[in-house]
C-alpha cells in the first residue's frame, strides 16, 4: 500500500500520478472536485488509504496539479458520507470504521430510493419504458460478464427513478453518495451473482408499471437492504481501481 501521510510523502509521485489519473478517467468531464473525490473514494475502498490515515490536502493538490480549493471541496463531500472525518486542529483522516460507514450509506440510500420510487411511480403513470430498457441492458451485460456496462446501466436506472420523483432535494442527497463508484465496487464482491443482481430490478419496474406506488417503494427498499448485507470488499480491489 502506498500511503499518504506525514512521513512517506510522495516518494513515488510519478507512478501515483498515473494511478490518480486512471482512477479519475471515468469522471474526466466532471468538475475537478468530483474527480478528486472519486479518486480518493476509490483509494479508500481499495485499501490504499488505511482507516485512520491522514489525507494531506497540499500533497493531493500537488498530485492533481491544482490548488487546495478543489481538494477541500472533495474532503467536505466525503465527510458528508462519513468516510472521512475532519479535525480542525489535526486535519482530515480516513474514518476508523470505513466498513460500517459504507453500510450506513446503503441504509440512507434505501430510504431515499424508497421515497423517490413512491413519488416516481405516481408521476410516471405507468410509463416505464426507459427503466425497462436499463434493466434489459443490465441483464445483457451480466450475461456477458461486462461489469462496467452493468454498473453504468444500474446507476442510470436508479438515477432515472430519482429524477422522475420530481424531488430535487432527494436527488441532490442521493447524488452525494458517490453512487457510481459504490455500484462498481459492489459488483466485484466475491460470490455475488451478477445476473441475479441485474434481474432484481425487474420487480420494481413491474410494480411501477402497474402504478402500485407502495409495492414499488417497498421493493426499492428491499433491493437496497440486500446489498447492505453483502461483505464490504475493502482492501482487495487495488487492481480493479487502478
Amino acid at each position: 500500500m502506498e500511503a499518504i501521510d506525514d512521513t512517506t510523502g510522495f516518494a513515488k509521485a510519478g507512478k501515483r500520478r498515473e494511478g490518480w489519473r486512471a482512477a479519475a478517467a471515468s469522471t474526466s468531464s466532471a468538475p475537478l472536485r468530483h474527480v478528486i473525490k472519486h479518486a480518493l473514494l476509490t483509494g479508500i475502498l481499495a485499501g490504499r488509504y488505511a482507516p485512520g490515515q491522514r489525507l494531506l490536502e497540499l500533497r493531493i493538490a500537488a498530485e492533481f496539479e491544482t490548488s487546495q480549493g478543489p481538494v477541500r471541496e472533495a474532503f467536505r463531500e466525503l465527510e458528508a458520507t462519513g468516510l472521512v472525518v475532519n479535525n480542525p486542529r489535526r486535519g482530515t483522516y480516513v474514518a476508523a470504521d470505513v466498513a460500517e460507514r459504507i453500510r450506513e450509506i446503503y441504509v440512507v440510500r434505501g430510504s431515499l430510493e424508497e421515497a423517490a420510487t413512491r413519488l416516481a411511480t405516481r408521476r410516471r403513470g405507468g410509463d416505464v419504458a426507459d427503466l425497462q430498457g436499463h434493466v434489459d441492458a443490465m441483464v445483457a451485460a451480466a450475461r456477458l460478464g461486462d461489469l462496467d456496462r452493468l454498473a453504468a446501466e444500474s446507476v442510470a436506472f436508479h438515477r432515472a427513478v430519482m429524477v422522475s420523483s420530481g424531488n430535487a432535494l432527494l436527488l441532490a442527497i442521493w447524488s452525494s453518495l458517490a453512487i457510481e463508484t459504490r455500484t462498481a465496487i459492489t459488483l466485484m464482491t466475491d460470490g455475488l451473482d451478477v445476473l441475479e443482481a441485474a434481474s432484481s430490478h425487474q420487480p420494481i419496474v413491474d410494480a411501477m408499471a402497474c402504478g402500485d406506488a407502495e409495492e414499488a417503494a417497498r421493493l426499492a427498499r428491499v433491493h437496497q437492504d440486500f446489498f447492505e448485507t453483502l461483505p464490504v470488499p475493502l482492501g482487495d480491489l487495488s487492481t480493479a481501481a487502478e
